[in-house]
């Protein structure tokens, strides 16, 4: 299950319908009824908190979001993904900190890892601009 709290409008989860689980984008959260408008392929609908997954932030889920490894800032240990002036560091398990976000001047270590609308949230905050 996911927390209200850290969802906005633009952030990316999976859905579960049945036994169905999708992909899809949040349009609108509605804090008052805790439900959550999620577009998923062409479809729009309200979803409860129980069927929305977070996804969990990989070295894969950076690359689909068009993020490269940086091979000269990497080593076998740790990885170093930028997309333009944003970089995520993901740092082996058990290190701290477990990730290193920067932008421009701004740098954000973080002691556990996040998903992937934490992420969006973040870069959403750093950069002014949504990652999607």
């Amino acid at each position: 299950m996911i927390s209200l709290h850290e969802l906005q409008s633009g952030d990316t989860v999976i859905t579960r319908y049945g036994d169905v689980e999708k992909k899809g984008k949040i349009l609108q959260v509605d804090r008052e009824d805790k439900k959550v408008l999620v577009l998923t392929d062409e479809n729009e609908f309200w979803y409860d908190l129980d069927n929305l997954y977070p996804i969990y932030l990989t070295g894969d889920t950076l690359l689909q979001l068009q993020f490269h490894v940086d091979a000269a800032h990497s080593s076998n240990a740790d990885k170093l993904y930028v997309r333009g002036p944003f970089s995520v560091r993901l740092y082996p398990e058990g290190h701290k900190p477990a990730i290193s976000l920067h932008y421009r001047d701004e740098t954000r270590d973080l002691n556990t890892p996040i998903t992937l609308n934490e992420l969006q949230n973040h870069y959403h905050a750093m950069t002014n601009f949504h990652l999607e």
